[in-house]
């Protein structure tokens, strides 16, 4: 039977349900309780209709569900005709836009508020898709995902939503169809598909199938087999101790699986709090600790990193986008904004206070890029964000500091004024990631990819354009063989891995020591580069970069994205270049050897991803290149990157050749000395000694003087969990401190340690006073 409008404004009064407490659950119906809950997750609370955002949004909401109903048609393959139900995203995406009409019934001024006519469509559809596809006698084809979980998460929303209104068979039917496809085996191994972020989703699905199916049981699987997902793990998909987070085996996916975990467990927690299915596991901390451990070093002022977002930089405007949303670093840092925003609402007071001060930061250190006003976000989101943002709570500033994710091989460096990523690969981590016909181009972006950030000015360096239109044999810092490459490469989802160990580095938690060595993706190049981050410079040195594939060898000094016009000059000194408004680049054997480029380049994101837009737009580009020449032997290659430096501030660090001593640049050995900074950093490729340091094998070393005291760094990069020694040649009076994995063999005249390092390639420290 159809409501009546009193009966309609009386289930959205019920909404009000949604954080009732413990105790009041005891006295009502608990599968009730959790349907109110979800429902408001899902259409939010305490949102004033009548301002903006929200007017704005809710008559786009009622808009879009106009269209939507007078396009739909009831075929035999397809809801609408253009999204036939095979592939199965077609699926997805018809419970999609059934959910953006639900959405419009269901919510104050869309204009369609308790519209009988919309809800009989709506329920028109549900029927169709779950007769036609979506149901226990048809056996699934194309994407697993499709399946189990972009549809029954849509699924059981709608559900969930329209409770009162969809009737017992049909709530029957939807959890017969969730159960065909999520069958209670799939948690059975934490293995697979069944792992990470898909596992979050698969048991968001399942507990709201049990909320509205009042079965215990599955609201009890679901909250249990979440346990696998929280502990820190040391191999595979997961969260790991330093912060990294790995999907598909061999993926950086911090921004985009991490981001559905993180939304998905924030939403569960919330979901089940208080009720005989809450999540009790004492490692629920650890999501907890994550988002100011694992996600917020990888925001820069309201995006993620896209060495973080996998195959997911190819998207940028999807076909099968309603909403016309660029899915950009700045699209996925909004997504996990939002979902720290979910996430807290089931933590402590003190952890919902500093996340709420990140918020605000990077909120208002990204205006052009408004978080309330992002495409992706309902009432739901924005009412969460805006929250966060009337909140008393003083924004949290930039950060500064160096943060090393040795489990994914990425790297972020902080200062004031600007950030750089590094992402580079091993035999523990991917090349790239391609597969579902996306981002069949990322070969070399693993190849030491060094992404910058001169402040706020330079936010939209990787967002604008940048992925279908950037040179793929050109992307800045790498050292790759220009040989052509097939698209995808490698082959798919992460398969291609360079078979080298030493990757990694060591840092003190404001300077660090990188190092990479670099096996070309399909061709024969091999080379050690070394990124040695500072104050304000990141020192960048390559050697033993060797390949015989009959073909130039280059390392890409930058390659910045200009936009659509030709603004910023560049200019050059003997041994220094600069870029308007980007910053300079000092080049101590002089610029004869940089090659420079400046081009307009045109792309479609179409050409690097298949499911997305066909447009056409061109960018500037500014590259400098080093040509090391055809199958060279041994090249080498010194530079300093200085991100946001004036033209006067690079050309006198280039006239000052005191700042920066190279104490060696070899295969063997790249080592920096910068009195300045009481620095010196090693990264020993083998065993060896340079300068004050030598190691009984390879290691990379930081040490940092501070008047009368001194601290040493040091980690093992290749992960072989063997003791070595280290010497550092200084007098040293005592060992004031030392983490327990370093033992003080002697102390004097010398320091001498023993490192037992572990495999997790963590830094180890030592303190020492000074004679």
């Amino acid at each position: 039977m159809l409501p009546s409008r009193r009966a309609f404004l009386a289930v959205a009064g019920a909404s009000a349900l949604a954080l009732t407490v413990a105790s009041e659950a005891a006295a009502v119906d608990e599968f009730a309780l959790l349907r109110a809950r979800w429902r408001d997750l899902s259409l939010g609370t305490g949102f004033d209709p009548g301002v903006e955002p929200y007017v704005s949004r809710l008559k786009e909401t009622g808009d879009r569900a106009r269209e939507l109903r007078a396009s739909m048609v009831l075929g035999d393959h397809s809801l609408w005709a253009d999204c036939p139900f095979d592939p199965p995203a077609g699926i997805t995406q018809s419970y999609g836009r059934l959910w953006a009409m639900a959405q419009a019934f269901l919510q104050p001024g869309t204009g369609l508020s308790g519209d009988t006519g919309l809800l009989r469509d709506v329920l028109a559809g549900l029927d169709h898709v779950g007769a036609k596809v979506y149901n226990p006698s048809v056996v699934r084809y194309g994407n697993w995902w499709e399946w189990q979980i972009g549809s029954p998460r849509l699924l059981t929303d709608l559900v969930n939503a329209l409770y009162e209104w969809v009737g017992e068979a049909r709530v029957q039917a939807a959890c017969a169809a969730v159960d065909h496809f999520v069958p209670d085996s799939v948690f059975a191994d934490y293995s697979g598909t069944s792992t990470g972020a898909n596992r979050v989703d698969l048991c968001r699905s399942v507990a709201v199938r049990g909320a509205i199916g009042r079965a215990s049981a599955k609201l009890a699987l679901a909250r249990d087999a979440l346990s696998p997902v929280f502990p820190y793990v040391t191999k595979g998909d997961g969260l790991y101790a330093d912060g990294s987070f790995i999907q598909h085996t061999w993926v950086a996916y911090s921004g985009t699986y991490g981001q559905v975990l993180l939304d998905g467990l924030g939403r569960l927690f919330t979901l089940l709090a208080g009720t005989s299915w809450a999540v009790t596991d004492p490692n629920r901390q650890i999501i907890l600790d994550s988002v100011e451990r694992a996600y917020a070093p990888l925001i820069h002022n309201g995006l993620v990193m896209d060495s973080v977002n996998g195959r997911a930089v190819s998207r940028g405007y999807l076909l099968a986008d309603d909403l016309r949303v660029m899915r950009s670093d700045h699209f996925h840092g909004e997504g996990l904004m939002a979902a720290v925003a979910v996430l807290a609402g089931g933590a402590s007071a003190g952890e919902r206070e500093r996340w709420y001060g990140l918020i605000k930061g990077w909120v208002q250190r990204d205006p052009g890029h408004p978080v309330l006003a992002a495409r992706q976000f309902g009432v739901a989101d924005l009412a969460r964000l805006q929250a966060v943002v009337d909140s008393p709570v003083a924004a949290t500033p930039q950060p500064v500091g160096h943060t090393h994710f040795a489990a994914m091989d990425r790297v972020v460096h902080r200062r004031p004024g600007w950030t750089a990523n590094i992402a580079m690969s091993s035999e523990r981590i991917a090349y790239y990631e391609c597969g579902n016909g996306e981002n069949p181009r990322g070969w070399h972006t693993g190849a030491g990819m060094l992404y910058w950030w001169p402040g706020e000015q330079g936010n939209d360096q990787y967002t604008d354009w940048f992925w279908p239109t950037v040179d793929p044999y050109r992307l800045p810092g790498t050292t790759v063989s220009t040989k052509r490459l097939a698209d995808r490469a490698g082959g798919e989802w992460g398969a291609a891995r360079p078979a080298v160990q030493w990757v990694g580095g060591v840092s003190d938690g404001e300077f660090g020591a990188v190092g990479q060595h670099v096996k070309g993706l399909g061709s024969t190049l091999e080379a050690r580069k070394s990124w040695f981050c500072t104050s304000g410079t990141v020192i960048c040195l390559g050697a033993g970069i060797t390949a015989s594939d009959g073909v130039p060898v280059e390392t890409v000094v930058d390659n910045r994205n200009l936009g659509e016009g030709d603004s910023g000059a560049f200019t050059r000194g003997s041994r220094w270049a600069h870029l308007e408004g980007h910053g300079g680049w000092v080049l101590p054997g002089g610029t004869t050897a940089l090659h420079t480029l400046r081009e307009a380049r045109a792309g479609a994101w179409s050409d690097i991803n298949t499911t997305s837009s066909t447009e056409r737009r061109t960018r500037t580009y500014q590259t400098l290149w080093l040509d090391h020449g055809v199958d060279p032997v041994g090249a080498s290659y010194s530079y300093q990157l200085m991100p946001g430096a004036s033209r006067q501030t690079v050309a006198a660090r280039a006239a000052d050749p005191g700042w920066l001593s190279v104490l060696s640049n070899t295969a063997a050995c790249q080592a920096v000395s910068v009195p300045a900074l009481d620095l010196v950093c090693a990264n020993f490729w083998q065993a060896g000694g340079v300068g004050p340091l030598s190691v009984s094998a390879p290691a990379s070393v930081l040490v940092r003087s501070k008047g009368a005291t001194a601290t040493l760094r040091v980690s093992e990069p290749p992960r072989t969990g063997q003791p070595f020694e280290v010497v550092w040649r200084h007098p040293v009076r005592r060992v004031t401190s030392a983490d327990s994995s370093v033992e003080v063999l002697a102390a004097g005249q010398e320091l001498r340690l023993r490192i037992t390092p572990g495999t997790a390639g963590a830094s180890h420290r030592c303190d020492v006073a000074l004679m």
